[in-house]
């Protein structure tokens, strides 16, 4: 199907941050055909369904590059980030099952198209589960699933268990969901886990993702178990040798952790929110990007943030920096944005497939409302332009109209299309019961 969708405006995240004024987007089928004025596309459009969003911007989709699926939303609360796996996290691994893992993975995709998110990273259990929901609500997917591999934490999903989720599912869904190899972290691996992972991954051809160098605690044990620092600790046991590799928190780190990382090409995902709730610290954003690292954007789980609105999460990006610099001109909204989108993208290894609207690219975009206070006023152009300062600062995922992926319209008037809103929810607070009860016997 031909789609022909025009906006007040389109910022297209391409380079130069180009904005087109009364503008439009020609979709064949997944993918996007034609950007540019209303006027310049109205003939070729001729035949094609016409979606006139007046009073909408579109963008591309946001990237979530690390989340997590789950049904702890505010009982997880006023603990630092050690003490919060020990008392509520592990608890809850131990007694979940793959019933409650997708009706928490179900929740959390809603939640996330609701709120213009297309793509996102989830580390979660039992993720057969994960790949039902992400089917059949229409997003974009990396499972990764939560792997402990050492004995000690055999609570967690198995090596075992991620290949065969990769064998199952890696490219299935017309290509939206990808499998990738992931551990929960490295204290949680011995040395066959992490022979095993790394092997994983280089004959799967996928990528590779962790949390890593996030508490200060952290990186202390790293030091005493391996003699490094966790970032170096990863390149010496094998473990940064993947098509993609993909860290996530990055506090931790020094000038010689930056430049390993810009080296090895990989990418970051931070996560302010929850590194600001578990009082983690303030990742060195500002030194990463400098240095050429691809850095995204992840709201971490619904636990640790609280919800999964990745426009409050580049208003908190934007914030820390400049808060932890004592700097307000650090990470200005154009770098917010291009975090949220092409960025994501470029850490994914995806970015010549989506992050942007461009021809050639995936459609996957959102429609927000420019009719709202919050948008008030605004000024696509000019000497007072203020778009992008509108975007991050000032709106939020209940101002998405419009979400479409691979063409797909998977949202419509801030309702999802693909899937029973209502009954989503109600599943969700059937499992959460069940699986309180258990975790508070254990």
């Amino acid at each position: 199907m031909r789609q022909f969708l025009t906006a007040d405006i389109i910022v297209t995240m391409a380079p130069g941050n180009k904005v087109i004024e009364d503008g439009a987007v020609l979709v064949d089928h997944d993918r996007i055909t034609k950007v540019g004025t209303r006027r310049d596309l109205e003939r070729e459009a001729e035949g094609a369904v016409h979606r006139d969003l007046r009073h909408h911007l579109l963008m591309p989709g946001l990237i979530n590059t690390h989340c997590h699926s789950g049904l702890l939303r505010g009982t997880a609360e006023g603990l630092p980030v050690w003490d919060w796996l020990k008392t509520y996290i592990n608890p809850m691994h131990r007694v979940l099952n793959a019933a409650e893992a997708e009706a928490a993975a179900f929740l959390c995709y809603a939640e996330s198209v609701l709120c213009g998110t297309t793509t996102l990273v989830d580390m979660w259990r039992f993720m057969d589960g994960s790949a039902h929901a992400a089917s059949a609500i229409g997003n974009r997917l990396v499972m990764v699933p939560y792997v402990g591999a050492h004995p000690d934490y055999n609570f967690f999903d198995s090596l075992d268990d991620n290949e065969a989720i990769i064998e199952r599912w890696h490219g299935r869904a017309d290509g939206r969901i990808h499998a990738w190899v992931g551990l929960e972290h490295l204290l949680y691996t011995d040395e066959p886990g992490r022979r095993r992972a790394a092997d994983m991954a280089r004959r799967h051809k996928t990528g590779l993702h962790t949390h890593i160098a996030e508490a200060e605690l952290e990186a202390e044990a790293t030091q005493k178990l391996f003699g490094c620092r966790p970032v170096k600790a990863l390149e010496q046991l094998g473990l940064l040798e993947s098509e993609k590799t993909l860290l996530a928190h990055c506090i931790w780190l020094d000038d010689a952790d930056i430049a390993l990382i810009a080296n090895r090409r990989i990418g970051v995902a931070h996560n302010p929110v929850s590194n600001m709730k578990l009082a983690s610290g303030a990742a060195r954003v500002v030194d990463l990007l400098a240095a050429g690292v691809a850095v995204g954007l992840g709201t971490d789980g619904e636990k640790e943030n609280n919800n999964f609105d990745m426009f409050e999460e580049m208003k908190t990006a934007s914030l820390l920096a400049k808060f932890s610099r004592l700097d307000a001109t650090s990470l200005d909204a154009w770098e917010v944005l291009r975090m949220a989108t092409i960025g994501g993208a470029r850490c994914l290894g995806l970015d010549e497939d989506i992050g942007s609207l461009e021809v050639g690219k995936k459609a996957d975009l959102i429609a927000i409302r420019c009719d709202t206070p919050r948008m008030t006023p605004l000024f696509p152009s000019g000497r007072h332009t203020n778009i992008h300062h509108n975007l991050v600062h000032a709106v939020r995922g209940s101002d998405v109209a419009l979400t479409m992926i691979d063409g797909k319209i998977i949202v419509q008037d801030r309702i999802l299309k693909t899937a029973s809103l209502s009954d989503i929810i109600t599943e969700a607070r059937h499992a959460a019961g069940p699986l309180f009860e258990r975790r508070d016997a254990l």
